[in-house]
């Protein structure tokens, strides 16, 4: 526990650097390159599956928006759990969505570095990642206004990419390429589409979403965070489903026959090259790169918040943990063991990391929306018609989806994601003594 004379996390994020944060950490334009694996497996609709996504994102968006106004701490999802759940729930909580923020930055370190040795050839591709999680741990040291403005540049890129492929694929839809057409149901409405497989498919899309929780790890850095936070999250949200419908939409009408991609992997850059040729490809190369310095920026400044949160309470060592620069009133520390994890992209997989990213994301939001229930309906006896509805019916609509998808995420995703449970488990019992004692808690006041 801190005492008055440490230092503290600095307050100086605005609602716009907020939304800015959570759409970096979203990277809305990873849409282009799981958009070929995602039509190919479902045969179609891929708006529409970004649609439901969406709908199931906002239930969750909601809760997450309520939790913050009664605990705006650093520890977000952790916190939200440990006070209206249990101090062992919320435990287990932080363990697992640790994943989903310390594994982020190894994925887009991978990413980078796959698309530089293709550029690169004679460069190893372990010289990329390495320079690169050096620089976006030197970015999140140097603090948070840094990182926010960084990330706000970066973000900018990516809107730009977005409107110059949209303006690409109308000049070519006018122009007869694709379907020929502005307007199609196709894309939303298709007979030759695999529903089950559709749904299926909404765990990964999920994925994409994540972002709106990771500015909750931000409350103690923005300005009046039981406004500006929840504000920030339904932006987020909105925005970036927005982005994913009307890009996907776009991709669906300029290259209709998805079944002749030459690799799903790259069918993106396929449709690029077919609307736009060599600039438009190299444009959208360029800014993937500059994508992935965002997202891990952001990622890993979430993650280290959430492990100075459970430092802090004694949960995790504090000294290491619990400690902030007193210059840059950054956790040092645990940005320091986030690069080092990220550096897990010399030799793990890229399914491995995204497995445990969606174990630990979906688990989450579904504790997450019961814990709406569990502290305003249950202990603030929150139960009028609004209430009712506020902080009963939304928040157990958003548990049952959430749960409903975990559920439906792959038998790999399951035994790895719980073997990471498993060893969360095993250290609570170590470090609640069998749970003869609770685990350290923080007093919200103090926050």
């Amino acid at each position: 526990m801190n005492n008055t004379n440490s230092p503290t996390l600095k307050r100086s994020l605005s609602v716009k650097y907020l939304v800015f944060f959570g759409l970096a950490f979203m990277a809305p334009t990873t849409l282009f390159a799981t958009y070929g694996v995602a039509v190919d497996s479902t045969n179609g609709m891929i708006p529409t599956a970004y649609i439901v996504a969406l709908l199931v994102m906002l239930f969750t968006a909601y809760s997450y928006a309520q939790l913050v106004k009664a605990f705006p701490t650093a520890g977000a999802a952790y916190t939200f759990t440990q006070k209206s759940l249990s101090p062992h729930v919320g435990f287990l909580v932080g363990w697992t969505i640790l994943l989903g923020y310390a594994f982020s930055p190894m994925i887009s370190s991978l990413f980078l570095g796959i698309a530089m040795k293709a550029y690169f050839p004679s460069i190893p591709m372990y010289i990329w990642i390495i320079l690169f999680i050096l620089i976006i741990t030197v970015v999140n040291i140097l603090g948070i206004t840094i990182a926010a403005k960084f990330n706000a540049g970066v973000l900018l890129l990516q809107l730009g990419t977005f409107v110059l492929f949209i303006a690409f694929s109308i000049k070519g839809l006018l122009n007869g390429q694709g379907a020929g057409t502005l307007f199609s149901i196709l894309p939303f409405i298709d007979s030759n589409a695999n529903m089950p497989e559709i749904m299926g498919i909404i765990p990964v899309l999920a994925f994409s979403f994540l972002g709106f929780d990771a500015v909750t790890t931000l409350s103690e850095e923005a300005k009046n965070p039981k406004k500006s936070i929840p504000r920030a999250i339904y932006l987020i949200t909105i925005i970036g489903g927005a982005s994913f419908i009307i890009g996907s939409y776009f991709l669906q009408l300029v290259w209709p026959e998805y079944q002749t991609f030459k690799d799903p992997e790259s069918a993106y850059l396929e449709i690029a090259m077919y609307i736009g040729g060599n600039f438009l490809v190299s444009y959208m190369v360029a800014e993937g790169a500059m994508a992935c310095f965002g997202s891990a920026v952001a990622s890993g400044a979430s993650a280290s918040r959430i492990l100075y949160a459970m430092g802090r309470e004694g949960v995790l060592p504090s000294k290491i943990f619990g400690y902030l620069s007193p210059k840059y009133r950054t956790p040092v520390f645990n940005l320091l063991i986030i690069g080092g994890i990220a550096l897990s992209a010399l030799f793990l997989s890229l399914t491995l990391a995204v497995s445990l990213i969606n174990f630990g994301a979906l688990l989450t939001f579904t504790l997450v929306n019961l814990s709406v229930i569990a502290h305003y309906y249950v202990r603030k006896k929150q139960r009028s018609i609004m209430g009712t509805i506020r902080y009963l019916i939304l928040p157990l609509i958003g548990a049952s989806l959430t749960g409903l998808f975990f559920l439906k995420l792959d038998i790999h995703s399951l035994i790895v994601g719980g073997i990471w449970f498993t060893a969360g488990f095993v250290y609570l019992l170590i470090l609640t003594n069998m749970f003869r004692q609770p685990p350290p808690e923080l007093a919200v006041e103090e926050a």
